[in-house]
C-alpha cells in the first residue's frame, strides 16, 4: 500500500506546476490587482503602448504558452518549459518563480499572499493580446 501512495504522490508532483504544492486560488479583484501590479512594473509593462524591456510585455499573458511573447529574449528554461500561463500555473509561478521554472531570468522572489496573487491574475486577465482592456 505504501508503494501505491508514493507512486500517486510522485505523479502529482510530476504534473502539477506548483511541484506538488496545493495552491488555493481565491477570487481576485482587478482593481486591487492594479495596485499589486505596481510591484511588477519595474520590469513588466501592460496595456496598448507596452513594450518589452527587462521583462516581456504581459498583454494576453493569461492563456498564453510560456516564452512566447514576440521579440523578447526568454531564457531557454522558460521557452522550453511547456507551460501555459493559466490561473493555476500563474498562481504557482507568482508565488515562487524559480521553483516552477528553474533557470528563469525572473529574479523576483514572488508574491506571498494568495489574495495578492489572485488580484494580479484578475488584473492581467483584463488585457487582450493587443493591450486593450476587455470590458472596460
Amino acid at each position: 500500500m505504501n508503494q501505491i501512495s508514493l507512486l500517486v504522490a510522485l505523479m502529482v508532483i510530476a504534473v502539477d506546476p506548483a511541484r506538488g504544492q496545493d495552491v488555493d486560488i481565491p477570487a481576485g479583484s482587478p482593481d486591487a490587482g492594479a495596485i499589486v501590479f505596481k510591484k511588477c512594473m519595474a520590469c513588466h509593462q501592460i496595456g496598448p503602448n507596452a513594450q518589452n524591456g527587462i521583462a516581456p510585455v504581459l498583454n494576453g499573458v493569461v492563456g498564453r504558452p510560456a516564452g512566447q511573447y514576440p521579440n523578447y529574449s526568454y531564457s531557454s528554461a522558460n521557452k522550453n518549459s511547456g507551460l501555459v500561463w493559466d490561473e493555476r500555473t500563474l498562481s504557482a509561478y507568482l508565488r515562487a518563480p524559480t521553483k516552477v521554472v528553474p533557470g528563469t531570468k525572473m529574479i523576483f522572489s514572488g508574491l506571498k499572499k494568495g489574495q495578492e496573487i489572485s488580484d494580479v491574475i484578475a488584473y492581467l486577465r483584463q488585457f487582450a493580446a493587443d493591450g486593450q482592456q476587455n470590458g472596460r
